[in-house]
């Protein structure tokens, strides 16, 4: 269907009455997201339709804008596709100074600032910084680990962390270059987006995508992960012989419902911060821009929670491939290779005979980054922690540290719960990404010791080995 969203704004140049933001006959409709449980849309890629009950009947009839719209709106469409593209790839769904730029010495898509590396990366949880020193809300707080490719060709992936602890206050940010998905690991974040209100957890996922404009609250200190793709959009990966079935099912993705606040902000007061090209821009507003009071199409923000993932695994023998825990997929224009794909390794069943059960040594063509959202990852309990990370890098040999390996090479192999309490993850791209100069040097996270797990593997070959 086509990537498209109409919406109908607030923004009004008349004086006619919009609903009460606050009221409809006496009851509060919404309150606070941290108060009231918020509504969704269940699916994935569907045709959505929602308007705010406090303004019944604002979606027009039939056609997307008429000559004048219900309650004196502005029609708007947010397209997230070419207007040519194929219908099954089409996605859609104000007045402001003029944009001037923003400093975050954090943010960066220099790829070239750092020499290349190509040595296995871990780093230790990222550090959030204390209130009481410094208030930093979710923008200030994002800082590019590593990345490959460039915006402004569309082409491309960029890994960041977010440490912050206060809420943004009367501002909101859209990038121009890709869509983010956002893993929280610590914190709770309350996302007020054009479309409604989302709130996501430990555990849960989101994305929001290119041109969306949003803004996020925080009860505290909150640290997690956000890749953000260049080229294309999210998908669910192509199911093949495992049939209807399995993985991440459409139906458990959720859409916020419309919400909306007409709320002036006098002399420019409300900040519309844009990450274009790899930079931060702000203009600024006399009015809040969550002020969507309906919208109808296939381009909108969404949410999941990774328990609902229904994992397939083999129950016979030798460990699969990593891609059977593809959560979310954006594919390159090679057929079967992704620009980068979401991966979860979630609690799960372990029955295979004759088998090396944990993740076995390997080189890949890809780039593995992965963090760690809670609990202990079973191929490294030790080192590898909650909001820590790892990147192994295109052909760099990588596996189970020492101790895992012993341990699962003499195991008793009965079926067994692994990963119970915990849900570690991977951005895995098909480009080779580098590491930016705080990725690999300033961070103090660095753990420049990692290598040392490998380095008390043991030779066993035996030339006089016989088959029992």
């Amino acid at each position: 269907m086509p990537n498209l969203v109409d919406r109908l704004r607030v923004d009004r140049a008349d004086d006619e009455t919009v609903c009460d933001p606050a009221e409809v006959d006496g009851t509060v409709i919404y309150r606070s997201n941290k108060m009231a449980p918020l509504r969704y849309l269940p699916g994935f890629g569907s045709e959505f339709a929602s308007e705010d009950p406090r303004c019944p009947g604002s979606l027009p009839k039939g056609q997307n804008n008429p000559q004048k719209c219900p309650y004196g709106l502005y029609a708007e469409q947010l397209s997230g596709s070419a207007f040519t593209a194929p219908r099954t790839h089409n996605r859609r769904t104000a007045v402001h100074t003029p944009f001037s730029s923003v400093e975050q010495p954090y943010l960066t898509h220099d790829w070239k600032s750092s020499d290349p590396n190509p040595n296995q990366m871990r780093w230790h949880p990222f550090s959030v910084p204390h209130i009481n020193k410094e208030k930093v809300d979710w923008v200030q707080g994002l800082h590019t680990i590593c990345g490959a490719g460039d915006p402004c060709a569309r082409h491309g992936i960029a890994v960041y962390a977010y440490m912050c602890n206060t809420s943004m206050v009367n501002t909101c940010m859209y990038t121009s270059d890709g869509d983010f998905l956002i893993v929280p690991e610590k914190g709770t974040l309350h996302i007020t987006t054009e479309f409604g209100k989302m709130d996501v957890v430990n555990n849960e996922i989101c994305v929001i995508q290119q041109g969306m404009r949003f803004s996020v609250e925080v009860d505290g200190e909150s640290r997690g992960y956000l890749m953000e793709v260049f080229d294309a959009h999210f998908e669910l990966p192509c199911l093949g012989p495992i049939g209807a079935n399995g993985l991440a099912n459409p139906r458990d993705f959720l859409t916020p419902v419309a919400w909306y606040e007409d709320r002036k902000v006098p002399h420019g007061g409300y900040t519309v911060i844009n990450k274009y090209q790899g930079k931060l821009f702000q203009a600024h507003h006399d009015q809040s821009p969550f002020n969507v009071v309906a919208w109808h199409g296939n381009y909108v923000p969404y949410k999941y929670n990774l328990e609902n993932f229904c994992v397939v695994n083999s129950v016979s023998f030798d460990h699969m491939d990593p891609s059977i825990f593809t959560v979310l997929t954006c594919q390159s224009v090679k057929p079967g290779v992704a620009i980068a794909d979401f991966v979860i390794f979630p609690p799960r069943w372990s029955v295979q005979t004759n088998t090396f059960r944990p993740p076995y040594y390997h080189r890949n063509c890809m780039s593995e980054f992965m963090g760690l959202i809670k609990g202990s990852y079973e191929a490294k309990e030790e080192g590898f922690r909650p909001g820590g990370a790892t990147l192994h890098s295109m052909m760099t040999p990588h596996g189970p540290d020492a101790a895992c390996f012993e341990g699962a090479s003499n195991a008793e192999l009965k079926p067994q719960r692994i990963a119970e309490g915990t849900m570690a993850f991977m951005f895995e791209s098909s480009l080779s990404m580098a590491l930016t100069e705080w990725g690999q040097k300033t961070c103090e996270c660095v753990d420049a010791e990692y290598y040392k797990c490998w380095l008390s593997l043991k030779s066993h070959f035996n030339p006089d080995w016989k088959p029992e």
